[in-house]
């Protein structure tokens, strides 16, 4: 039971990101965003809530497997890289979505996703599951950098 609560725990710590982003996301889809011009691969709105919530899910699973391990300075460092790529990830939708500065959201997506990549190069080391879990939230910030740079150039 313990065990389940922490991992509980792990995802709704990654999840809070998340919700800190759709603070301003939702208030600024009808009033601004929707204003903008967009490529034409841009996905449906609808799609970007269930993504979400599924990679902050595996991101949850995957630094539990990390933080459950015997306590080393390669794990301090890894779970350090991953509180980095979060806070990125938490900041972003402000910048973007808040701010509506799509230049400054595009360096700090680039840099999260820098950071994305060594830490899945750093969890790799400790434990391979954690670091594949976190592949399929490195296509989707790739992904989702190119729309960034899209809109940024579009606009």
């Amino acid at each position: 039971m313990k065990k389940t609560l922490q991992v509980i725990g792990a995802v709704i710590f990654c999840q809070l990101s998340g919700i800190i982003g759709s603070v301003f996301t939702t208030s600024q889809i009808p009033v601004w965003y929707d204003t903008l011009i967009k490529p034409s691969f841009q996905p449906p709105s609808w799609l970007f809530g269930p993504v979400w919530v599924s990679l902050y899910t595996l991101m949850g699973i995957s630094v539990y497997l990390i933080w459950r391990m015997k306590k080393s300075k390669e794990r301090t460092q890894a779970l350090w890289l991953f509180g980095i790529q979060l806070f990125l990830n938490a900041i972003w939708s402000p910048i973007f979505f808040g701010w509506h500065q799509l230049g400054l959201a595009l360096v700090v997506i680039i840099l999260m996703w820098v950071f994305i990549l060594v830490t899945i190069v750093r969890f790799y080391k400790l434990n391979k599951v954690s670091s594949y879990l976190l592949i399929p939230y490195l296509l989707w910030v790739s992904f989702a950098s190119v729309l960034n740079y899209s809109i940024f150039i579009l606009n």
